[in-house]
């Protein structure tokens, strides 16, 4: 079977790799480089960046280790190309990973003709058509960016222009106290540009437990990043030196740049949906059923151009169940259990709900909590600050988890499962936990719904 990929992100290229594996004659077309936004510039390059920020306060700190150090300082300059080379380096590895399992890379901009044909416009200027038995698009999204805003790339930037700017501005105005807001907020900040960022939510990031975005308020605080929610941007005035905004209560903002970090949009133009008759959302998203096929028999869609969380672990998860299904198994993309990952310094992690979505809902429910604090490990590492919350129904089920605190983007993978898999808490809870080890703060939390926790310190009124 042939099988033609347009786009080579997590989706497009972890499907590819899986469709060879089943024997299928494979080739993905893109035009940029292969690992799509996460790769070049999301998840992987502002992560590089913040490990460097990571070490940075660890050195300012180490004194409370007995360590002295009496030369710390960053360069900016050298940490982006720090972060250059991890990523061409990973880069090169999707590459090779291609190479080796015969799948084809055609390097140009992919347009479908029919259901079994794409017209692919060469990078160096030629024409390609590639005749195939089933179609997967994953092409992706782009960074929003309303005309009220005057994106220039130079003075208003988004994440993009922000992760390769080779000395930090002296103020910046970020718009968006989401994942992306907060990452890059925190990160500039600790290079030692002075940040304000403006969220139209209550709380920052929208999407978390309250009491997750009360702790990382207090964190920003601590670390002198001005917030401003509950208050929108209504006009932006943008010079030579500096960025203007209004916001609706009428208080103006000046800074050296503004960052926009509203949001993602699919990327499905140029595509020729619309030709085709596939079917598209009023959100713009491709519709699929659960098998990720479209409207269209034989072409299939994922990650961002369609109706789910836009990660890029979730991205490769539908690549990998549309490449079976197009090799003729009967895999479902429904998703039970979606981790949620910011990796802000406390990090944060959920899966599933939050105590307001369950409200919402009107589940009835109980929680359980622990505060890393009290953890030996945490206080090796001088890292106490943040808590695990357990969130059960009536029937004892983990129906949803917040972490705020060290590792914990590492640590939710077992309470991911716990959703995944309908356990409860009473049976995780009985998962003997290493000692000393972060990991404890879970199995305590778990305690805690039944309030059993051994170690959790209870307040006296």
């Amino acid at each position: 079977m042939k099988i033609t990929i347009i786009g080579a992100g997590p989706g497009g290229y972890e499907a590819a790799i899986m469709a060879a594996k089943l024997g299928a004659e494979v080739t993905v077309v893109e035009k940029k480089r292969v690992g799509g936004t996460c790769l070049n510039v999301g998840c992987i390059p502002t992560k590089a960046l913040l490990a460097s920020a990571d070490v940075l306060t660890t050195s300012l700190e180490a004194e409370k280790f007995g360590v002295f150090n009496e030369h710390t300082y960053a360069d900016l300059k050298q940490i982006v190309e720090r972060k250059d080379k991890l990523v061409s380096g990973l880069v090169k590895g999707i590459e090779f990973l291609f190479e080796s399992n015969g799948v084809t890379l055609v390097r140009g901009t992919g347009r479908l003709i029919d259901a079994h044909t794409v017209s692919v416009e060469l990078n160096d200027g030629g024409l390609e058509t590639l005749v195939s038995d089933k179609i997967l698009l994953a092409t992706g999204s782009v960074p929003i960016c309303p005309e009220l805003f005057q994106y220039d790339g130079v003075r208003v930037i988004t994440s993009t222009e922000a992760l390769s700017l080779q000395q930090p501005p002296k103020s910046m105005i970020i718009v968006g106290g989401g994942v992306i807001g907060c990452e890059l907020g925190q990160f500039f900040s600790r290079m030692g540009t002075q940040i304000t960022i403006v969220e139209m939510a209550p709380q920052l990031l929208p999407s978390e437990d309250e009491d997750v975005a009360k702790q990382v308020m207090r964190q920003f605080k601590r670390e002198k990043i001005k917030v401003i929610t509950a208050n929108s941007v209504t006009a932006v005035a943008v010079s030579d030196t500096e960025v203007v905004v209004t916001l609706a209560d009428g208080k103006t903002l000046t800074a050296e740049m503004m960052l926009l970090a509203i949001g993602r949009a699919s990327f499905a133009s140029g595509l020729n949906l619309e030709a085709l008759g596939i079917a598209v959302d009023s959100r713009g998203h491709i519709e699929v059923n659960d098998r990720l096929e479209t409207s269209v028999a034989g072409i299939y869609a994922v990650g961002d151009l369609i109706n789910s969380p836009y990660l890029a672990h979730v991205a490769s998860k539908e690549g990998i169940i549309a490449a079976e299904n197009m090799l003729g198994h009967n895999k479902s993309g429904a998703h039970k259990a979606i981790p949620r990952c910011v990796y802000t310094d406390p990090q944060v992690a959920s899966v599933g709900l939050t105590e307001k979505e369950a409200q919402i809902k009107g589940i009835k429910y109980k929680t359980g909590s622990f505060d890393f604090r009290s953890l030996g490990k945490a206080q090796i590492i001088g890292k106490i600050q943040g808590q695990v919350k357990i969130i059960v129904n009536q029937e004892d089920v983990i129906i949803g988890a917040s972490i705020i605190g060290p590792e914990a983007t590492d640590l939710l993978a077992e309470l991911t499962m716990a959703v995944h898999l309908g356990l409860t808490a009473e049976a995780l809870g009985e998962v003997i936990h290493p000692h000393p080890t972060l990991s404890e703060a879970i199995m305590e939390a778990l305690h805690d719904v039944h309030g059993k926790s051994i170690n959790k310190v209870k307040m006296r009124l």
